[in-house]
């Protein structure tokens, strides 16, 4: 069987033992030769390294391994890349959050403003990195893509890389999935859904297990509950936390008044926006629990290991983040035709939104890429909302590419979590001076 070579990108990333984990819980239908780290910070991905080495040690000792900040050393001859940069880290990430909550507007990493600012310093970035992978990785190659925010990645690649050979992914509807597995007792992998949407804005319409529709009992469920089940440790601990336990229960409100579909948890920055921030502490934000949880958590192991010899792998845990990731890798190696939600150009698949815009909805995966799965026409209220937030996106990326201040204002203007203009123009003004550096230069 052929052995790859997988480099991930954004090496340095605290996600990165647990994606180990899961390559090399699979390592007998998908054999590695060689994984590699690449990070332009050098000194985290050391880190971070550390933990991963000896999860290599333990799990996969015949696998080579390489960390390394230069591109050629990185991708030369990879078979497959996994990317997963933050661009600007949880410094920025704090900043996307808390400055539009300093306005009464949703504060949140991919939705937002927060969402596209984070988007406005990733575009090119990304674009980089396909050069950086063009050049040098096999011609054969895949770019399986976590970075965030994946819509406006997606749309801006469509852009500025047409060709690359990329596949963007996002662990929310599966880990969504992974939920709905639990209320009605069945295996995550049975379960097979319909879903129409953008990245991170979408709604889920039909599930069944074995050929049996089992949506009714999971729509039933969420108007009383949400997506919250019983114990949500026991479900994935990377989506229990505090924070988590209100998005899933969130649910519940919007399927009280808009049964017919299950939302994506990521609506409800949308639709109960003024609830969100409301309930939102703007000195103490998803950012702080994330850098006080999994960040502390890492780099207090490293420091531990620094000092005994001794790190405890079983705490780096293999959920669904890792484990969807790799699943797209085997269909994409093998040609599987693994049915997945991935991000594709709509082309008509779902029938009454615009064709070029960039959706996720369920597709096959096989060695030349997605092929996507028709959705039909959908109801006027949600194609008016996937409608009015493409184009937001739309702008946001137009805005990168023209280094067009009137853009960026119109695509925070045209956001539903923004109230106004007058908002919309002073959120904007803070952003863009907190991302001096990071972003293209507005006029």
């Amino acid at each position: 069987m052929q052995k790859f070579i997988l480099t991930i990108a954004g090496g340095g990333s605290t996600y990165t033992p647990g994606i180990v984990k899961s390559l090399f819980s699979k390592k007998e239908q998908f054999p590695l030769e060689e994984l590699r780290l690449y990070d332009i910070d050098g000194d985290r991905q050391d880190k971070v390294a550390i933990i991963v080495k000896q999860v290599v040690k333990e799990f996969a000792p015949d696998v080579k391994f390489v960390t390394t900040t230069d591109p050629e050393t990185a991708f030369t001859g990879a078979d497959f890349i996994f990317a997963q940069m933050r661009v600007g880290k949880y410094s920025m990430r704090e900043l996307d959050e808390k400055i539009p909550l300093s306005y009464g507007v949703v504060g949140q990493e991919t939705c937002g403003p927060g969402g596209l600012a984070y988007g406005l310093r990733t575009i090119f970035p990304m674009a980089e990195l396909i050069d950086f992978v063009e050049k040098y990785a096999k011609p054969t190659h895949w770019i399986v893509n976590y970075s965030n925010p994946a819509a406006v990645v997606a749309e801006a690649m469509k852009k500025l890389r047409p060709n690359a050979r990329i596949i963007n992914i996002c662990d929310m509807p599966v880990a969504t999935i992974r939920n709905m597995a639990a209320v009605i007792g069945a295996d995550r992998n049975k379960l097979v859904v319909d879903y129409f949407g953008l990245n991170h804005f979408g709604w889920f319409t039909k599930v069944t297990v074995d050929g049996v529709d089992r949506t009714d009992e999971i729509r039933q469920h969420a108007i009383k509950y949400g997506l919250l089940v019983e114990d949500m440790t026991k479900v994935d601990a990377q989506h229990s936390d505090p924070s988590w336990i209100k998005n899933w229960k969130n649910i519940q409100y919007m399927m009280e008044m808009f049964p017919e579909y299950i939302p994506n948890p990521y609506m409800q920055y949308y639709l109960l926006g003024d609830s969100i921030v409301e309930h939102s502490n703007p000195l103490h934000t998803r950012a702080n629990e994330v850098m006080e949880g999994r960040e502390k958590k890492i780099f207090d192991a490293v420091e531990e290991f620094n000092k005994t010899g001794e790190v405890d792998l079983s705490s780096f845990y293999t959920g669904v983040h890792g484990q969807f990731i790799v699943e797209v890798a085997i269909s994409l190696a093998y040609n599987q035709r693994g049915r997945f939600l991935v991000m594709v150009e709509n082309n008509g698949a779902i029938k009454n939104i615009p064709h070029e815009a960039m959706v996720e909805i369920p597709a096959y995966i096989t060695n030349d890429g997605p092929e996507a799965v028709r959705m039909g026409e959908i109801p006027t209220f949600h194609k008016a909302l996937i409608e009015q937030q493409y184009a937001v996106e739309k702008l946001i990326v137009e805005a990168a590419i023209e280094g067009s201040y009137e853009k960026a204002l119109m695509a925070l203007t045209l956001s539903k979590t923004v109230p106004s203009a007058f908002v919309a123009k002073k959120i904007l003004d803070d952003l863009m001076n907190a991302n001096k550096g990071y972003w293209p230069e507005l006029k």
